[in-house]
């Protein structure tokens, strides 16, 4: 969700800088503040303990908010979120953004529609990481991908490296390289110059 920057500075909102790796908050935190990035990326993910295995949640980017669900209802952070690079993330107390959703009904709709696709996404999600098919869950991701991009029709380079797409998917990197080159025999993705396009 992106609200204007002027409006939450009035509602006590503080801008604050966080250097690439470092952590905005860590699973088992309790939640304190609205998060929404003004410059960089975050990302939020689990991590196995055990394995050493990490699952990512999603990627925000400036303009959007993470972190959300939590907040509302008082509970302990699910995951963790830490900066992709040198990010600049706005703070609002709890009190205060919920007070901004009462004052402003069209913030809060918006907001609401924001949790529902989230929602949705990670009903998708779930449903495909639950495949066990490689291919399956990786066709997910690249859709899901295409989708949030608005390009659905036409083919887009996928941004992210092999390890980020296992993130994603809960595989391991060697399946994932793996079902990409079965997947660019079958045409159903390119990769030209080490870059992958769906």
């Amino acid at each position: 969700m992106n609200i204007d920057k002027d409006i939450l500075l009035a509602w006590g909102g503080k801008l604050k800088k966080f250097r690439k790796d470092e952590f905005i908050f860590m699973e088992g935190d309790k939640p304190r503040y609205y998060h929404q990035v003004v410059e960089g990326s975050v990302k939020l993910f689990n991590t196995n303990d055990n394995a050493g295995k990490e699952f990512t949640q999603g990627m925000f980017t400036a303009g959007q908010s993470f972190g959300e669900p939590p907040l509302m209802i008082e509970e302990e952070y699910p995951s963790t979120a830490s900066a992709l690079c040198e990010s600049l993330i706005m703070l609002v107390p709890r009190e205060s953004f919920i007070r901004i959703l009462h004052e402003y009904p069209d913030l809060h709709f918006r907001f609401t529609a924001v949790l529902a696709t989230r929602i949705y996404n990670k009903s998708i999600t779930f449903r495909e990481v639950m495949s066990n098919s490689p291919q399956t869950r990786i066709l997910g991701f690249l859709k899901s991908y295409k989708k949030k991009m608005k390009s659905e029709n036409a083919q887009v380079i996928i941004p992210f490296t092999r390890q980020e797409i296992a993130n994603f998917t809960g595989l391991r990197v060697e399946t994932v390289i793996r079902t990409l080159h079965k997947m660019c025999d079958e045409k159903l993705v390119e990769i030209r110059e080490h870059k992958l396009y769906y």
